[in-house]
Formats: C-alpha cells, structure tokens, sequence
C-alpha cells in the first residue's frame, strides 16, 4: 500500500502542475462521473495520511484512497491515450494524470469531509499536526505499540514499511505494550523527519547515508549487527523487528 509519504508526494507534484488551471477529468474505465468537476478551477490538491483530497470551486472535494495497489501514472505528454482501465484522468496543459486501481475515488460532501478529517490523527508531514496530540495519542493507545502506529486513528499516513523501520529506530520492539509519553515522542520525531526524506526521495529513506538500503523490513538479517530478523503477524501485517536492537520489553 502507498503510504503517507508517497500521498504527500503526489499531492505535491499535482498541486504544482494543476493547481489554479481547469484542468480536463475523465474515466475512461466509465465507474468516475467528472461532470460535477468539468469546467471547474482547481484550487489545491491537499494530502492527509493516505488519502488524496482535490479542492474544486463550488464543488465537493474529490477524494481518492489509492489502498494496496492504487498508484497514479504522470504523462508529461497531455495527449497521450489513457489505458482503459484508468479510473480517473486528470489533465492540464503540462502533463496529465491517470488513476488506477484505487480503493476510493469519490465526491464528499462537507459533512463526509468532516467525518474523514474527525477520523485521521496526526500526520508527521502535515504543517498543522499536532505533536503533542500525536505524543498523547500513541501513548494512551492500548496494545501493542506495532499496532498502534498502524491504526490511522492514532496517526495518519504510517503504513507497514514505515512501521518496521522506524521501530527499528526508535529501539522499540513492536510487541512493547503501554510504551509512555517519552518513548512516543522520540517516535513521533523520528517519523517527523524520516518521512519528510521519503517524501522528497519518493520512497522509505531510514538511513540517508544508504536510501536504498533497510535495517530490517523485508530483511532476513538486521543490517546493523546481523542478527536474525524476527517475523510475526502484528495488526494483519508481517512484523519485522531486530532481537538485538529491539529487544523485547
């Protein structure tokens, strides 16, 4: 599943190409209605956790959820024919759009918008997050701390990857119940920063020195001191923690 940072980086990039032109809506795939959209200026294109909202004038936000395989194509040719499948196109005078796959691609109403926001916690790449809210959130979560970082209700944007990586930071095994304000805080800086690289590198960055690399996602053996990799089922997903640097609490 994409996750936050990558959101952010869509909306970025679309925001900068799209915003304030009319840009052309489509659905070739026929299951998208553009006309409440068509002729209508784009005022922003906004990210929270990972969800994408489109700010029309005097018309619903547009809300896309791209969940486990959703992903955009950019064409810096406008022209270029869409693939049948593409769920919505957006189109400007510079580059075009396409939408596939997505879990949600859909106009809210202001109280939806309102029911989707009241739903989020913070996210660490949004200017207006609450820290000390993010701090409480996760601290008063009860389980496991894995499954507390995944629950989009206690913060936004945090998928598996970012999970493992930066547990795996923070020394914190993802089994660790009732972790404090303390151990939160460190986890909510650390996931401040490293997803703002991700952002900008357009994908998980844990270590700068080595973007490329990982300590333990998908890792057979940590890369710090070659221990083992433990893997469980945490929250519906696979969990990856090192027993040396993570050791259980």
């Amino acid at each position: 599943m994409p996750e936050g940072h990558l959101i952010h980086r869509y909306a970025r990039e679309q925001h900068a190409a799209l915003a304030g032109s009319v840009p052309a809506l489509s659905s070739p795939q026929g299951r998208f209605d553009p006309g409440p959209y068509a002729g209508r200026t784009l005022r922003a294109v906004e990210a929270y956790g990972k969800h994408l909202l489109y700010h029309f004038d005097d018309s619903p936000a547009l809300h896309v959820h791209l969940g486990m395989r959703g992903l955009f194509l950019r064409h810096d040719d406008p022209t270029v024919p869409p693939r049948a499948g593409v769920r919505l196109r957006l189109a400007g005078a510079a580059a075009a759009y396409d939408l596939i796959a997505p879990i949600r691609c859909e106009p809210l109403p202001p109280d939806g918008e309102r029911a989707l926001r009241a739903s989020l916690g913070p996210d660490p790449l949004r200017d207006d997050a609450d820290d000390a809210d993010a701090v409480r959130r996760l601290a008063a979560a009860g389980g496991a701390v894995g499954a507390a970082v995944l629950d989009q209700s206690v913060w936004a944007g945090i998928g598996n990857a970012w999970r493992a990586e930066l547990l795996f930071l923070a020394g914190l095994d993802p089994d660790t119940r009732g972790i404090g304000p303390e151990p939160a805080r460190r986890l909510w800086d650390l996931a401040v920063r490293y997803l703002a690289l991700g952002r900008d590198a357009g994908q998980v960055v844990s270590d700068p020195t080595a973007p490329d690399e990982r300590w333990v996602y998908k890792r057979d053996r940590c890369r710090r001191c070659n221990a083992e990799v433990r893997r469980w089922t945490l929250g519906a997903r696979t969990a990856y923690a090192c027993p040396v640097d993570q050791p259980p609490r």
